[in-house]
């Protein structure tokens, strides 16, 4: 499987821009992952750290899951992989597989973009219970492109840990 991956517009409108944006950093990770056996994608970066490229695909699924869905939507859902609320244990992809982390992770990518694609404008707003503040879509957007890049990073150094494959 070969991911496409668009660029951003160089002269798009806001909300155009963002969603390009958020949708190539996705397509990112999902690039970091091509190829690689179940084995591979469970390699973890260095001890005690259970840090692993197929940790990150299920970390951003419980991301997307938390601001699209949770906390734009309203809907009140467990996260994936902790009953207790745990957002670092979807990182232990011990067991884990390809099949699974990418199943919910296009899953919540779906949902985000249904939400996102409903949403009146990038104004809306809605409640995060974690900071207990007011959020607007806009802000949603942009701090998830934060946390693609921050851990597309992360993904750079152990897919070349993995087998020396460099660059985006």
């Amino acid at each position: 499987m070969t991911t496409e991956r668009i660029g951003p517009p160089l002269t798009g409108g806001e909300r155009e821009t963002l969603r390009a944006f958020l949708d190539y950093h996705r397509a990112t990770l999902a690039m970091k992952c091509e190829g690689l056996t179940d084995e591979e994608l469970r390699r973890r970066s260095m001890p005690p750290s259970t840090l692993s490229l197929l940790g990150l695909v299920r970390h951003m699924a419980e991301v997307e899951r938390t601001w699209f869905r949770r906390t734009m939507n309203g809907e009140d859902l467990p996260l994936r992989w902790s009953a207790e609320g745990d957002y670092q244990a979807a990182y232990d992809a011990t067991g884990a597989t390809r099949a699974e982390a990418f199943a919910a992770w296009e899953e919540e990518v779906a949902h985000a973009r249904r939400i996102e694609q409903a949403a009146e404008s990038l104004d809306v707003t809605a409640h995060n219970k974690n900071w207990d503040e007011d959020v607007s879509l806009r802000l949603v957007m942009l701090h998830l492109i934060h946390e693609y890049a921050r851990h597309n990073g992360h993904a750079d150094f152990l897919r070349e840990g993995i087998d020396g494959t460099v660059g985006a």
